[in-house]
């Protein structure tokens, strides 16, 4: 997929959990909705942009998400 599409999705997500007044819940709330329904591929590719790329496009809570859950978000070596 698109990295510009991920960008966008991720803003998407982001933008849901910016309502949120505890940022530290907002950030796990991103973390945990790309961990569970993104495909480890996208996954991948959204960490590869971000390190790349340094986050462009990126909302400040999107970026912050898949800064302090990268590993987390990364899939396992074994491929899952």
């Amino acid at each position: 997929m698109e990295a510009h599409k991920l960008v966008k999705m991720a803003n998407e997500i982001a933008a849901f959990f910016h309502a949120e007044p505890d940022q530290a819940v907002a950030i796990e709330g991103v973390a945990s909705h790309l961990k569970r329904f993104w495909d480890p591929r996208m996954r991948r590719e959204l960490v590869r942009w971000m390190d790349e790329h340094d986050g462009e496009g990126l909302t400040e809570l999107a970026a912050a998400a898949i800064k302090t859950n990268r590993d987390r978000l990364l899939p396992a070596k074994n491929g899952g």
